[in-house]
């Protein structure tokens, strides 16, 4: 009896391996419902790196009697795997769409796997500018190298099925969506997502809550106005693109409209008074938002950015 249990299990070990992935994400990972039919999922703070696997931005599903709207996919494949894993823990229901917020590596590189299940892409046609440039190369060849083996040469930056030129409503199992062009901000091609039987809003990347945002090449004055598109929906519930779920999307907002507001202050007043880009930034005081998570590895790099902007709406 028992040699014969131990030959079983022997047996089964193979399937076992076989069934696990090398490259499999093992971070902490659940969904947490935030609306009657709406769940997100929420990735670590700080940047992207070893230690979180990639797992440092925001997803979220709707689940419908007809389908799965999904919205982003993440950073990696093997995550996007777990996200899969989460929706079907709910529901058996066909993953219809994918909804994608912008072209950032830590929003797409999930894409492979949703596409596999079965999802039609959405994005707005804006991306298709990154999609095309050499910076796409350069960032994928970055992770491919630091997130080692959960990005590899396997992964592809994926088009999108459905290249969308505006605001698009769609229906799915009695669900009413309202898809918005809420760019040109944080990216050329910022959506959001409004699920409106949930009165819950998918806000992308235009919300970081709790840490310093990534700028990057971003326009702010466009940012800053696009944050009252936000508004403009009187969600109950607002998943930002990093960070907590949040209950009170108007105070929550102020967190990005105050960094984004205090760099175009500062920097621009360096711009002004022509002092170089060093000097100011030595000069300016950052107590408020330096004890943010994300701000040593965020905040030279948007302020010189924002500097860069500023000296050209300048000469406008």
């Amino acid at each position: 009896m028992f040699q014969r249990l131990c030959l079983s299990l022997l047996c089964t070990l193979p399937l076992i391996a076989s069934a696990t992935k090398d490259n499999a994400a093992t971070v902490p990972f659940k969904a947490v419902q935030v609306g009657a039919h709406s769940y997100y999922v929420q990735g670590q703070s700080g940047p992207a790196s070893s230690a979180n696997q990639g797992f440092m931005s925001n997803a979220g599903f709707v689940i419908t009697p007809a389908g799965v709207v999904v919205f982003d996919s993440l950073g990696t494949p093997p995550l996007a795997d777990l996200l899969i894993a989460e929706i079907r823990k709910r529901t058996s229901a066909p993953i219809k769409y994918v909804i994608v917020s912008h072209y950032h590596a830590d929003h797409v590189y999930g894409l492979q796997p949703l596409k596999a299940a079965g999802a039609e892409i959405w994005a707005h046609e804006a991306g298709k500018e990154y999609l095309n440039s050499d910076e796409m190369e350069r960032r994928l060849a970055q992770r491919r190298e630091e997130l080692f083996p959960w990005v590899d040469e396997t992964t592809k930056v994926l088009p999108a099925d459905v290249w969308l030129a505006g605001d698009t409503d769609f229906e799915l199992g009695g669900i009413h969506f309202a898809v918005r062009y809420v760019g040109p901000a944080h990216s050329n091609e910022d959506i959001a997502l409004f699920v409106k039987e949930d009165n819950v809003l998918f806000a992308g990347d235009l919300v970081f809550k709790g840490r310093v945002p990534f700028v990057g090449a971003a326009d702010s004055k466009a940012w800053l106005a696009s944050l009252d598109k936000l508004l403009a929906f009187h969600a109950k519930v607002m998943v930002p693109g990093h960070g907590a779920v949040s209950h009170n999307p108007k105070a929550d907002l102020t967190l990005t409209r105050d960094y984004l507001t205090y760099l175009r202050q500062t920097m621009g007043q360096a711009v002004a008074e022509l002092t170089p880009f060093d000097e100011a930034y030595a000069s300016t005081s950052w107590k408020q938002f330096e004890k943010l998570p994300a701000f040593k590895e965020a905040n030279r790099a948007n302020a010189y950015n924002t500097y860069i902007l500023m000296e050209k709406e300048s000469l406008k």
